[in-house]
């Protein structure tokens, strides 16, 4: 199970997930995505409609079936879990639900049987958010080269601590990096020093990435050559090191 998260929107954690989900699929696992941000990026990329049947809520306490609102995309290996746009009641919905903390894991444990899920968690610290790292084996966060964004990391390493009894593996990645930036450099051999667990793939500031809402399709879909494929690639690699003693990953 793999989580993409950050504690703010617009460090391309929606973009991670969707390239990386569809780079799981094309390496032969059978691969769900949940989009779980109210934002619904991730259903737009993948050209599905952000709606679920009978609502995101009755889906998180155990109302509906979850095999009956998972949706295909144009890989045959990846599906689609919905989101709902601006579904942003999730705490409450949680919080009067019978164990509120693992409501995410249920959900997942009825759904049928895949390789992988890929998480694309919504920002912010949160019930939602504690389910999300109790459910996830591997806890992925990008980084944006700046001095906050460490700050950021520090608060998501603290907030994953302070949830008993979770054990997600982290790993954090550099994302929007412009290698010509003095402050990018500063910043990445920081994070290189002062962190274990950082990913050796960085994915870049890209003009590429940024046309993924024109074509709603990933990167690495339609333009497999360029910077912002290879890094997805590269990183997709490190990931499917941690996944692959993991139960969710044959």
């Amino acid at each position: 199970m793999l989580g993409c998260y950050a504690l703010k929107g617009g460090v391309g954690k929606t973009s991670a997930a969707v390239n990386l989900a569809w780079l799981a699929a094309e390496s032969g696992h059978k691969t769900l995505l949940w989009d779980l941000d109210p934002q619904a990026a991730a259903t737009f990329l993948l050209r599905a409609k952000p709606k679920v049947k009978g609502g995101t809520a009755k889906l998180l306490t155990g109302e509906t079936n979850p095999a009956d609102v998972v949706k295909s995309t144009t890989h045959e290996r990846l599906d689609l879990l919905p989101a709902e746009v601006l579904y942003e009641s999730a705490d409450l919905d949680l919080d009067g639900a019978k164990k509120s903390g693992r409501r995410v894991e249920r959900v997942l444990r009825e759904l049928p049987d895949y390789d992988l899920v890929v998480l694309d968690c919504p920002p912010g610290l949160s019930l939602l958010s504690a389910n999300i790292v109790h459910a996830t084996d591997l806890l992925l966060i990008p980084i944006v080269p700046s001095p906050l964004s460490l700050r950021t990391l520090d608060q998501v390493v603290d907030f994953v601590h302070s949830v008993e009894g979770a054990t997600p593996h982290l790993l954090a990645f550099l994302s929007m990096v412009e290698p010509r930036r003095a402050l990018h450099r500063d910043v990445i051999a920081l994070v290189s020093d002062r962190y274990l667990d950082v990913a050796r793939a960085s994915v870049p500031a890209s003009a590429t990435i940024e046309r993924m809402g024109q074509r709603r399709a990933p990167v690495v879909t339609w333009a497999a050559h360029s910077r912002a494929a290879q890094a997805y690639a590269a990183l997709w690699d490190e990931v499917q090191e941690r996944l692959v003693a993991a139960p969710t990953v044959a």
